[in-house]
């Protein structure tokens, strides 16, 4: 059982690791590979049952991909406005700005045409809107877009999030006579409208309570008002998971339930107390699952309660192991899509890595004994995972969950889990106990904040190459072997590769220039063989995250630096410079420079100015503007630090935003200092910029342009993008190509993108 779901795993995961989807015709020389158990004789069939089971996880993947991606929106239909009708089937999550819900479209009309539905569509609704439902039926105007994300090394694949959740285009709604609210349907996506109406409850009883979004998250699994700050305490200490439905919380209410029932069942001449008490335990999980939404850890525990409590009825003994194995093919048959999600993995991986752990051992002695090494394990065991996908891994977590576990899972859910229930028919009794959770939670609170002091706050780690996870996986099963295993030091060994394997980076000469990926606005990471230099921090995203926390910091991170020797800010705009409160908070900035003319409110800075150079490993930096004294348009876009970067006889320019009268400035005071190989293009390609004198004075072989997907200002200019393409350049954009690295020195120049190099089937071309 066990061999073969791994098995079906295998060939799920083979599947997402492909850069295209493959065609239907070469799939059907996999279909004899199924029938290999039944051709071959008896004695042979075991053997080849694993090949068969992967071939069939392939195939069965290749069919849920395929009929994702049977539903599309028409690029020539991108940013035009059609009307939709569909119905609200999520919560809506409101900030100061907009609302944000899942729709799903039943009819699609543009110009009055019917046009084929793309099915689930993310929506946008600025403010003002209207207050909006699950389950409401509407009529909306709207513009989509395919589904497209900035991808840059170490960060968060929004375009596979998208693909996994079936989200197959994203948009905003637009005001007009299309808008209207057709119905509300009591029988439309049922769930969601009772869970919305929990959590309307809910923060309702909880007020202004810092803690209440914890409440909403611990009953329901959305987890929208818990704020930044507690998010950042919560990764600290290695309890986040507390904060999510999980697994352990799924099996926290079913044990209760099945203890409490046991206990005082009071019909045991018509049903034997214990197989009612694994109906009822069962009927608890299945209703908190519901509440949390299906989540893919309350599946797993959902599947592993039911199988464990038929088992009971049926009064036959299962192994762990095998109860795990059959709650993944589960998920597995239900989602194979769910492998692309984090979560998945760590919800397995933390069950699987403590049935190992805790099997086959002699009795510890002392309950806090056995409770403690299960912390130890789970943080040994998916440390590989955590490094791999967030380069973080919070060493102070054995110690936090000791308390915290067992804390939230037996007095703060059971009190809010009650209170929820109690929410819509009782609610001053429902306020009462939430009063009681609340106090709970601040105790918790407080011992969160005391571990999170008992070490450094910089707590990141390298990110770990994928290739390293095979023998870390291997060094950790023999490390956690049962004692007297020999030699289980050598676990140790096994795990050198992944706490010492670096990613490759410059030698001496060489600059690695790398244009992030950061949407509408800038942000260029320079390595040399042993120093860094950011070049702007890219933009806010008016959702209370900004390019500095979603895109610098994880980047560094996934390289191992933690510290930037300098930091230039080419000039206060916020789409430059938003992203500058995260850096400053999640890494160690050594010299501050920038043209601001105003003190900044992260840290003094030292103006930039023309004459300033540098040199590090052999690679050289200079300033050419502003002058010191100021140019004549140097306000505004015209301050803008301009930059040049020189490895190897190859040089970059990094111009900022500046416009014609800046640019006419460079001309006149250092037309020969301008030439470069690689231009990051003034102001985006605004048509404001890269006026044809300075184009020819460049003379640029490569323009890079850093640019939000079909960004509403349209760049980069038509006019501008002719005007380079006439001087002979080659063009190339973030938002087609994700991070864009363009190395300098050794072989001279070579550009790489990102977008190409981690390319999956689902990325949009």
């Amino acid at each position: 059982m066990v061999a073969g779901t791994l098995a079906f795993l295998f060939g799920i995961v083979l599947l997402q690791l492909q850069v295209e989807l493959p065609a239907a015709i070469w799939l059907t020389g996999l279909l004899p590979l199924l029938l290999l158990p039944w051709l071959l004789p008896p004695r042979w069939r075991r053997g080849v049952q694993p090949v068969m089971l992967a071939v069939a996880g392939f195939l069965w993947a290749w069919f849920s991909a395929a009929a994702v991606l049977q539903h599309y929106l028409p690029s020539t239909l991108e940013g035009e406005d059609m009307v939709l009708e569909g119905v609200i089937v999520s919560l809506p999550e409101t900030d100061a700005q907009r609302a944000r819900f899942l729709f799903d479209i039943t009819r699609l009309h543009h110009r009055g045409e019917p046009i084929p539905s793309p099915g689930r569509v993310r929506l946008a609704w600025y403010r003002p809107y209207p207050h909006l439902e699950a389950g409401q039926r509407w009529r909306l105007q709207a513009r989509l877009k395919r589904p497209h994300g900035m991808v840059n090394p170490g960060t968060f694949d929004y375009e596979g999030w998208l693909f996994q959740q079936r989200i197959r285009a994203t948009g905003y709604v637009r005001p007009g006579a299309d808008t209207v609210l057709l119905s509300t349907d009591s029988n439309t996506a049922p769930l969601q409208r009772l869970r919305q109406r929990l959590h309307e409850q809910l923060r309702t009883l909880t007020g202004e309570h810092p803690l209440g979004g914890l409440v909403a998250a611990l009953a329901l699994g959305e987890r929208q008002g818990v704020e930044r700050g507690q998010w950042q305490l919560l990764r600290a200490t290695g309890t986040n998971h507390l904060v999510a439905i999980s697994g352990l919380h799924i099996g926290i209410v079913a044990g209760l339930v099945f203890f409490l029932t046991r206990r005082f069942w009071p019909w045991p001449e018509h049903l034997p107390a214990p197989k009612a008490a694994a109906l009822a335990a069962l009927l608890a999980a299945a209703l908190y699952a519901a509440l949390a939404g299906f989540s893919i850890p309350t599946q797993r525990a959902l599947i592993m309660v039911a199988v464990a409590m038929l088992a009971l009825l049926g009064q036959r003994a299962l192994r762990p192991a095998r109860v795990l194995s059959l709650a993944l093919l589960v998920v597995l048959i239900l989602d194979p899509l769910a492998v692309l999600s984090p979560g998945f993995w760590l919800s397995f991986g933390a069950v699987a890595v403590i049935l190992y752990g805790m099997g086959g051992r002699l009795a510890a002695s002392g309950w806090w004994w056995r409770w403690g090494r299960v912390q130890v394990l789970v943080a040994l065991g998916l440390a590989p995972l955590l490094s791999l996908w967030f380069q973080q891994v919070p060493l102070i977590s054995p110690l936090a969950n000791l308390l915290a576990v067992p804390w939230v899972s037996l007095l703060v859910v059971p009190l809010v889990l009650l209170a929820t229930v109690l929410a819509t028919l009782l609610p001053v009794p429902a306020a009462w106990l939430l009063q009681l959770a609340l106090l709970a939670l601040d105790v918790l609170w407080w011992w969160l904040e005391f571990c999170a002091g008992l070490l450094p706050a910089d707590w990141s780690v390298l990110a770990a190459a994928p290739w390293t996870m095979l023998p870390a996986v291997l060094g950790l099963i023999w490390l956690l072997a049962p004692r007297g295993w020999p030699a289980r030091w050598l676990g140790l060994v096994w795990l050198l590769p992944m706490l010492l394997a670096r990613p490759a980076g410059p030698a001496p000469g060489q600059a690695w220039v790398t244009l992030l990926d950061v949407g509408q606005g800038l942000a260029v990471l320079v390595r040399t063989a042993g120093h860094t230099l950011l070049y702007d921090t890219g933009p806010g995203y008016g959702s209370g995250t900004d390019a500095g926390e979603m895109v610098i910091v994880p980047v560094l991170r996934h390289y191992g630096l933690r510290r930037i020797d300098t930091l230039i800010l080419s000039h206060g705009d916020s789409d430059h410079a938003g992203g500058a409160a995260a850096v400053f908070e999640g890494l160690e900035v050594g010299r501050f420079v920038s043209s601001a003319a105003v003190p900044l409110p992260w840290r003094e800075h030292e103006p930039c100015h023309s004459g300033q150079r540098w040199q590090w490993d052999g690679v050289s930096f200079e300033l050419l503007y502003p002058p010191p004294q100021g140019g004549h348009g140097s306000k505004g876009n015209d301050s803008s630090c301009v930059l040049r970067i020189v490895a190897g006889g190859r040089a970059v320019l990094l111009s900022g935003d500046i416009e014609a009268a800046a640019e006419r400035e460079l001309l006149a005071r250092v037309p020969q200092q301008l030439a470069a190989d690689v231009l990051v293009a003034p102001h985006h390609g605004s048509k404001t910029s890269s006026t044809a004198p300075f184009v020819t004075a460049v003379a640029a072989r490569h323009v890079l342009f850093s640019i939000g997907y079909r960004n509403r200002y349209g760049f980069p200019h038509p006019a501008v993008a002719a005007r380079y393409r006439a001087a002979g350049s080659e063009l190339h954009d973030t938002a087609a190509q994700g991070a864009i690295t363009v190395r300098l020195g050794g072989q001279g120049v070579v550009l790489e993108s990102y977008r190409q190099q981690a390319r999956r089937y689902w990325y949009s071309d």
